[in-house]
């Protein structure tokens, strides 16, 4: 996938796509659904784009109240080259983007410098300034430039559209089967391993500590998972079966928000490296144990039920 910041001076490959448009935080299923209807208006070379801003519209516009994201830059640009998406338009989200009028953007960004064939976006996706821009302007445009146009109605999941909004109050109320099933993937952490005080090695179960970036990205609730840890390697991503606990260590007495990742029946050295954490099942909420040997037992259990979690996992691939 080639990754393009901004859309002056593009190579003629990257020109006559069909394109998806919107924020696509996640990149969840209803996302899933509008590129798919991207990709079903592919004609010519070109391919598959997808156009998005950077950063997030409302960091820009109330940065106060802008939401959490669900996943970095970084993140994104993975999941939407696993979708196969073969261009990717970063627009930056500035001042002058902001101000620019809804038709100036279908015409100088989308017809002008993309030279679109087609073209998906959400039925609730609005642009421009003060977000005049709409589905129906949308189809309109299409009709006068000569491109084709899908408005994508919601993916609905228990009855309910499938939003970022929805999967991040998912996670906050440690409803993870609800939030992974709304991204269509687990979700996933991603942090570099720092050294810690060492306190699950001298308990008998050593952890990886991650400091996740709280302030601007999307968390689970505090508590104890099944999950896998990825780490890469010269011959690709490697995923290791684990358990974590996402909390502040009450037993304790801790005031920092920490990841602590052990890895079920193996033994590595990750100061320094890159982890990927992958959220597969909440096994419980985090707990204040009275002593050491309490929370030793605790966290045997959990080890035990997360071991039957990747098992089943492993039967069901």
């Amino acid at each position: 996938m080639r990754v393009h910041r901004g859309c002056a001076a593009l190579p003629p490959e990257a020109v006559g796509c069909a394109v998806a448009i919107g924020n696509f935080d996640g990149v969840h299923q209803g996302h899933r659904a509008v590129i798919e209807a991207a990709r079903r208006q592919v004609a010519g070379p070109a391919g598959l784009g997808v156009v998005t801003f950077e950063p997030h519209p409302r960091e820009v516009l109330s940065p106060a109240t802008a939401p959490l994201r669900l996943a970095p830059l970084r993140r994104k640009i993975a999941l939407l080259r696993d979708l196969g998406v073969e261009h990717l338009f970063l627009l930056r989200f500035d001042r002058p983007l902001m101000a620019m009028p809804a038709g100036e953007f279908i015409e100088r960004i989308l017809v002008d410098r993309l030279g679109i064939r087609g073209l998906a976006a959400g039925e609730t996706f609005r642009f421009g300034h003060r977000r005049q821009g709409d589905a129906v302007l949308l189809e309109k445009a299409a009709a006068d430039h000569g491109f084709t146009f899908a408005a994508v109605p919601p993916v609905l999941e228990d009855g309910l559209p499938c939003s970022s909004t929805r999967i991040r109050a998912a996670l906050a109320e440690g409803e993870l089967a609800l939030a992974n099933r709304l991204l269509g993937y687990p979700f996933e952490l991603t942090g570099i391993v720092r050294e810690g005080h060492q306190r699950g090695r001298t308990i008998g179960f050593p952890t990886a500590n991650i400091a996740p970036a709280a302030r601007r990205y999307a968390l689970p609730a505090s508590g104890v998972y099944a999950v896998r840890a990825g780490r890469c390697t010269p011959a690709g991503k490697v995923w290791y079966p684990g358990i974590a606990n996402l909390g502040r260590r009450p037993t304790f007495d801790g005031d920092r928000l920490l990841l602590e990742v052990h890895l079920l029946d193996t033994r590595l050295d990750l100061y320094g490296q890159r982890l990927d954490v992958a959220f597969l099942e909440r096994l419980r909420g985090e707990i204040k144990f009275p002593g050491i040997e309490a929370l030793k037992a605790q966290i045997g259990e959990d080890c035990s039920a997360a071991r039957r979690i990747h098992e089943q996992l492993r039967v069901n691939a």
